[in-house]
């Protein structure tokens, strides 16, 4: 069984674009993510550089290897509450 923590799942696919434009469609994304919310991004290469601005913001994330793709699970962690 899979648990989503009752949140709904955003998928943002930023395959194929050049940087910076898949930083900049995650962090527009990222500003209208709800607490309740996870953000699903499908990308061609481990985004390296967003993990500490992730971290910076309060974000927590996961990245699992898909083949010749990454895909990245990101979602905001409570107050209080540790990585």
């Amino acid at each position: 069984m899979h648990n989503t923590h009752g949140g709904s799942v955003r998928l943002l696919d930023v395959g194929g674009m050049e940087p910076p434009q898949p930083m900049q469609h995650i962090l527009e994304a990222l500003d209208t993510l709800g607490s309740d919310e996870r953000l699903r991004v499908l990308i061609d290469r481990d985004p390296i550089p967003l993990y500490q601005v992730l971290r910076r913001y309060g974000f927590a994330h996961r990245t699992t290897p898909q083949g010749a793709r990454y895909e990245v699970l990101i979602w905001q962690v409570p107050d209080g509450g540790g990585a």
